[in-house]
């Protein structure tokens, strides 16, 4: 799925571009904001937060999913994200393995200088699940999937082959 966003995920979309105007980036000038919807429906807001020790930074994904754990919610439908002056912006590697704890959530940004909506699934199509992922995972579920992603599967292609409605191998 690479599709046009509908009008509440534009909607998203701008309040994340809003958010840019309060990261925190005296180094790289690459401001950054984001917005993550659980079940509730509620938003919550993030923004790259820079630091002269580069790797002690936070990316405005992960702050965003920060604040949705402080809400008490589990899982994800949507995560906005977009970077200031009207850039592409995806979400990048560390941030997508985050947001696999939590499912597979729309994403929304701007790729190729359109706004665009995809999936985690699409971006990560191999995501790091283990059967204690947080992922909203309700009593009774099983616990290899995490989010309705199934691990990678390591081994003989034959062993591998699942459905939808199958547990993974």
């Amino acid at each position: 799925m690479n599709r046009a966003p509908d009008l509440g995920e534009r909607l998203l979309y701008q309040e994340a571009v809003s958010l840019t105007e309060r990261a925190y980036v005296p180094y790289s000038g690459f401001a950054v904001g984001a917005v993550v919807v659980g079940p509730s429906g509620r938003s919550h807001h993030g923004v790259n937060v820079e630091n002269a020790s580069y790797p002690a930074g936070l990316c405005a994904e992960r702050a965003a999913l920060a604040a949705l754990v402080v809400f008490g919610e589990r899982r994800l439908r949507y995560v906005a994200v977009a970077a200031s002056g009207g850039r592409d912006c995806l979400p990048c590697g560390m941030c997508l393995q985050a947001m696999a704890e939590f499912g597979d959530p729309e994403v929304i940004a701007q790729i190729g200088g359109e706004v665009r909506v995809t999936t985690l699934r699409q971006l990560l199509s191999a995501p790091f699940v283990t059967p204690h992922a947080v992922a909203g995972a309700a009593a009774g579920a099983t616990p290899s999937v995490a989010g309705g992603l199934r691990e990678p599967c390591i081994g003989d292609a034959a062993d591998c082959t699942t459905t939808d409605d199958d547990s993974p191998s």
